[in-house]
């Protein structure tokens, strides 16, 4: 099925092989996408031996279930150019199975060229019976093309495994004249195949490395997430929310972020330094992290306080007096819930309600409240107390501790100052390490507000109903004016209109209550 050898005609290759091979192999090593690599490949490949058209195929899949994959169509005829059509989903392109029924698929010639290692010189696709090319007469009806020689040349890597198929189409010669592919062609293209497979090969390694980084990372959000149903899906929607802002940031052509941009690693060290954000919690206690009221601990301790009251109500005097008791049990039940703020009258009414007395089953008088309780009852915002609030913050240095210990590439160096800055405050009083703005990123900063407007608007929190965007809106604004988060990415988030998309995906629609956002840029 081979090509018969030929006379070798004189050519550029022979230079090619000596003076170029050196610099392609350069080339190839500093490609950073599969899609730019194959499209090189291809130009390099027509270029050399005067083809008009190139495909590659990628092997895709195991044993009976294995196939080759268009990835990329290159045809100075047609003016056709397509270099990812995987990821663009470009239809008419299906893939060519290398087993049919378990027997091996020799009818296509990419398909035996993959099957058989062996590189396939046709003279002219309409006059072969070795292989079937139904197909190509269709395509060429269909484009006004004539089809004719074609060299399919196979892409091993190491250890001699085929990644890829690589065929190219009608040969012209420096007059523009059509001709059959030569073995000269074939020995220089086989060359090129095996620095491109080795290429190839590298970039899948790669990528199979940032795929299962990738997935170890967002195994980890998730374990946080479920750890903890009043903060679930919070490392999942960081992601999302940072990227739509840094997406925004990037798109700017003047003002604040007009020199801001991110290139392909840029891009997957901020995706990674998301992701990672609230690692930390792993060590946070599942107590302190699904405390839903104030006095809750392993169970709530609401109930003890509910069985005092109840022993108050027995030995009142008078009915005026039960009425007391019973609306100051109602304040202290509302009060446990927690929220987003506690004024200093009721916290006065909780202190006078703790000087109150019940009689224990021994007769002793005990104090109505416990000094810890009213700790507790009295927290300001949420149900954590300020030891409580302590412990969890410890999160964040953990996360920092995590992650700069971790032997990240040169590519992610930034990964541990990108997810350890969204608790810091643009005046520095922030921590862990009370950085101020100057000293911080844009995409920590960016995180930072990511950070607390889905904490204040996630639905899933125990001490507070889903708060609608306004309110939202309203407590940025105010962190902005105080200084908490940056202006200019607060800015950004409302005036590029990012927030609408993520609130019609995120968020309940009784949330989605802003058509104006004016109001909050003031």
């Amino acid at each position: 099925m081979r090509s018969q050898p030929r006379p070798l005609r004189p050519s550029s290759q022979l230079a090619w092989s000596l003076n170029t091979s050196g610099e392609l192999l350069i080339r190839l090593a500093q490609e950073t996408s599969l899609p730019g690599l194959m499209n090189l490949i291809l130009t390099e490949a027509q270029s050399i031996t005067g083809a008009e058209g190139g495909t590659f195929y990628r092997v895709s899949g195991e044993d009976d279930l294995a196939c080759l994959k268009f990835t990329a169509i290159r045809n100075s005829a047609l003016n056709i150019r397509i270099y990812d059509a995987e990821a663009k989903n470009v239809s008419g392109w299906r893939p060519i199975p290398l087993y049919i029924d378990g027997q091996p698929n020799h009818a296509n010639v990419a398909s035996f060229v993959a099957l058989t290692k062996d590189t396939v010189i046709i003279e002219d696709a309409y006059e072969t019976n070795n292989f079937d090319f139904s197909g190509t007469r269709v395509f060429d009806q269909s484009h006004h093309y004539r089809s004719r020689s074609i060299m399919a040349v196979p892409l091993l890597n190491h250890d001699q495994q085929v990644i890829g198929v690589m065929q190219l189409l009608n040969a012209r010669n420096a007059r523009g004249q059509l001709h059959t592919f030569s073995i000269e062609d074939q020995a220089t293209v086989e060359a090129m195949a095996k620095f491109a497979a080795i290429t190839l090969d590298n970039h899948k390694l790669v990528d199979s490395h940032k795929n299962l980084l990738d997935a170890f990372i967002k195994s980890l959000a998730q374990i946080i997430d479920v750890r903890s149903p009043h903060t679930s899906a919070h490392c999942q929607r960081i992601p999302v929310l940072t990227e739509l802002i840094a997406g925004a940031a990037c798109a700017q052509q003047s003002g604040y972020f007009k020199d801001f941009d991110l290139d392909q690693d840029g891009w997957y060290e901020l995706h990674v330094a998301a992701w990672l954000h609230d690692c930390g919690k792993l060590a946070t206690s599942e107590n302190v992290l699904n405390k839903s009221t104030k006095l809750e601990r392993l169970h709530d301790g609401i109930d003890a306080i509910r069985a005092r009251f109840a022993t108050r109500v027995a030995y009142a005097a008078s009915e005026q007096e039960r009425r007391q008791i019973r609306a100051d049990l109602v304040l202290i039940e509302r009060i446990n819930k927690g929220g987003e703020f506690m004024s200093d009258a009721e916290k006065d009414q909780v202190k006078s309600i703790a000087q109150a007395t019940w009689q224990d089953a021994l007769g002793q008088e005990r104090a109505l409240l416990s000094p810890d309780e009213v700790v507790n009852l009295c927290i300001t915002r949420g149900t954590i107390n300020e030891d409580e609030r302590a412990h969890i913050n410890r999160h964040i240095n953990l996360t920092i501790e995590v992650l700069e210990n971790l032997p990240f590439p040169a590519k992610l160096k930034r990964v541990p100052e990108y997810a350890g800055g969204h608790h810091e405050r643009m005046d520095g009083t922030g921590y862990p390490k009370g950085l101020t703005r100057d000293q911080m990123s844009i995409p920590a900063r960016i995180m930072g507000v990511a950070d607390v407007f889905e904490a204040l608007t996630a639905k899933e929190r125990p001490y507070k109903p889903p708060m609608p965007l306004s309110q939202a809106f309203a407590i940025l604004r105010t962190m902005r004016a105080e200084h908490h988060i940056d202006p200019d990415v607060f800015e950004l988030f409302l005036t590029s209109g990012v927030w609408r998309g993520y609130a019609q995906d995120h968020m309940l629609p009784v949330q989605i209550d802003v058509d104006d956002i004016k109001p909050y840029l003031v």
